[in-house]
């Protein structure tokens, strides 16, 4: 099996881009697009021992800085292997198989859509070598990792100098069951926090001498698990608050411990806000008399797109190419869409698959690597034409 896309997937996949190592992924996007009219800009931040690569690249439309951009954004970075030797085939040689799946870490996350990027783009300009509106990339080798050298750098930089984007595609694996089945048009946001709980350590037999800090915050854990923290809206389901980790005590089974820590984590709508949270999470404790400290950790706000020509363009060319219509959503994690919304009119996500995202044993259906393409560049001719 081979392909334009297939191809350059392959070539992708064989680089050990664990993040935040780019290992020359962009280096071969840009080979691609400077002979296609492209301004490649590399533009490397972070600490000596963490160093990241962006791509900023842009070709400009006839109609200048007066007209619209496209943006295809995503990330050349993949996650670690895991154990190598319980893949059946070594994860950094893309490897086809019998049931019509490419295996390789990256390969649904993502370096099968900024294949596809390409390929869209180098057909598009084929067809229309002087569209009217500009195109461009925004590519990181730090998405999978703590992003904060990535996306939001670049972000950033364009703010800074009143750069105009108005549609941009991430190639996520949106995908749920059947590719072209999902697309997301927004994300939830993550606040989490570390809280201790401060008692008095002593005696069990000797409550009286003591303060059990498990004890005083069992009322506050329940208060804060029935809360009804928003409603959610039209595109996202009612905020969550969870406890991801709970530890009190020392060890032993005779010692009233003096401090509880509880991790917990909320993913949360533009229903509500990150300081609102905080401050109703305060409320609570303080109601309860607790004795705490609380840090506080914003891993990414909440963004969304309004269903508009971006998502209506990206269902026409779903339909046309994998003869689905698209499920608009916002589940799952995080994602770079979060920074680019800050300076973008419209953000939808859509890609392959998703169901072996970072899993041992990667693939990507080969039978869907040319209808993405062929997705992306009809957005292409029905938005930058």
């Amino acid at each position: 099996m081979t392909n334009a896309t297939f191809d350059l997937t392959c070539d992708l996949l064989k680089l050990e881009s664990v993040t935040p190592n780019d290992e020359t992924c962009q280096d071969l996007l840009i080979k691609r697009l400077k002979p296609l009219g492209f301004e490649c800009e590399s533009l490397i931040s972070g600490p000596d021992d963490f160093r990241v690569t962006n791509l900023w690249a842009v070709r400009r439309g006839t109609a200048g800085t007066a007209g619209k951009m496209l943006v295809f954004a995503g990330h050349t970075d993949v996650v670690p292997t895991g154990p190598v030797e319980q893949w059946t085939s070594a994860p950094f040689v893309p490897t086809v198989k019998d049931d019509g799946y490419l295996y390789g870490r990256g390969a649904a996350d993502m370096k099968t859509s900024i294949a596809a990027f390409i390929t869209s783009i180098e057909a598009f300009l084929e067809k229309h070598p002087n569209p009217t509106h500009s195109i461009a990339l925004l590519i990181t080798s730090d998405e999978e990792g703590p992003a904060h050298d990535g996306t939001v750098k670049v972000v950033e930089l364009l703010k800074a100098r009143g750069e105009q984007l108005t549609y941009c595609i991430v190639g996520e694996p949106t995908s749920n069951e059947v590719f072209g089945d999902m697309m997301k048009n927004g994300r939830r946001g993550t606040l989490s926090g570390k809280l201790k709980i401060i008692g008095k350590q002593g005696h069990i037999a000797y409550p009286h001498r003591a303060k059990n800090p498990i004890h005083l915050f069992a009322p506050a854990l329940t208060e804060l698990a029935a809360t009804v923290w928003d409603e959610g809206n039209a595109y996202f389901p009612p905020t969550s608050w969870q406890v991801s980790n709970i530890h009190g005590g020392t060890g032993a089974s005779n010692i009233i411990p003096g401090e509880l820590v509880v991790d917990f984590n909320f993913r949360y709508s533009t229903a509500s806000t990150h300081d609102g949270l905080k401050q109703r999470v305060h409320e609570i404790l303080d109601v309860h008399g607790l004795e705490y400290d609380l840090k506080w950790t914003l891993g990414g706000e909440p963004f969304l797109t309004e269903a508009g020509d971006l998502s209506n363009a990206l269902s026409v060319a779903v339909q046309n190419h994998a003869n689905q219509m698209p499920e608009l959503s916002t589940t799952g994690g995080t994602s770079d869409g979060r920074f680019i919304a800050k300076i973008c009119q419209e953000v939808v996500e859509f890609g392959p698959v998703s169901k072996t995202i970072h899993q041992i044993d990667e693939r990507v259906e080969v039978a869907c690597m040319e209808p993405l393409s062929r997705i992306y560049a009809q957005v292409l001719e029905i938005l930058v034409k």
